[in-house]
């Protein structure tokens, strides 16, 4: 079941003694992962750049539609900006809960695919209800002719702490992150209309509020105070990684 959704990659709750999969650790792994597997090795039209493997990680060439690996052998897998990637995203997500006790998994969400198009991303994706929702992009003709990459992705998580600020207390609003137990929820291509009015009708105001609903101040105050508390923590973290 899902547990909740982090502010980011590093606030997870992994204890020191889990074993952690990596899978599509690409050119950017998460340091906590021992075992790290992605599918294209030579490859990098699927990430931003060649592979990289960390000190003290094991790296695997594995499909992770179908991981070598034994029931439950991982306390924690981690997936990060894969599943929109993917051919058969039930197989994927099977192999992750298979292998792993828990697990975070991230990528694009709506908005966040609209703001900055991948033509390698096959899939846009949205929690709806607690619900990992995916829509084939060729389904609902998504377009791609405009690309805020370098706003949202280079300059403004650089640049702004009131847009960090905003990334941490609204986490699924332009990257979906969901932290789970077991397994969770998912629906591929669906035909509920209930659902697919997010991917296909502008969003109404009961729409935004059903997805964003309203906090009070003080809840507002607590999220932004922990927010910028995290963000001061990932930047101590980044200049130790360096250093390292």
């Amino acid at each position: 079941m899902k547990i909740r959704n982090p502010q980011s990659r590093f606030d997870l709750d992994i204890k020191k003694t889990d074993r952690v999969l990596e899978v599509g650790g690409g050119h950017n792994p998460h340091p906590r992962s021992n075992v790290v597997v992605d599918k294209y090795v030579d490859d990098n039209t699927h990430r931003s750049g060649d592979i990289k493997v960390l000190r003290n990680q094991q790296f695997l060439s594995a499909d992770g539609e179908n991981l070598p690996f034994k029931d439950k052998e991982f306390d924690y897998v981690i997936c990060n900006h894969v599943l929109e990637h993917v051919e058969n995203p039930h197989a994927f997500l099977r192999e992750q809960f298979r292998v792993a006790k828990r697990g975070y998994m991230e990528t694009p969400s709506l908005l966040g695919e609209h703001l900055y198009p991948k033509k390698s991303h096959k899939w846009v994706l949205l929690e709806v209800d607690n619900k990992v929702v995916m829509v084939d992009k060729e389904r609902i003709s998504f377009p791609t002719n405009f690309d805020f990459g370098d706003l949202f992705l280079e300059y403004l998580p650089k640049a702004s702490i009131g847009y960090k600020i905003m990334e941490r207390t609204h986490p699924n609003l332009h990257t979906m992150r969901i932290e789970w137990e077991g397994s969770f929820d998912f629906i591929v291509n669906p035909d509920d209309k209930d659902i697919l009015k997010y991917f296909e009708e502008p969003w109404t105001r009961e729409m935004v509020l059903h997805y964003f609903p309203q906090r009070s101040l003080g809840k507002e105050l607590a999220e932004a105070t922990r927010a910028f508390t995290h963000i001061c923590k990932s930047i101590i973290r980044s200049r130790v990684l360096k250093k390292a």
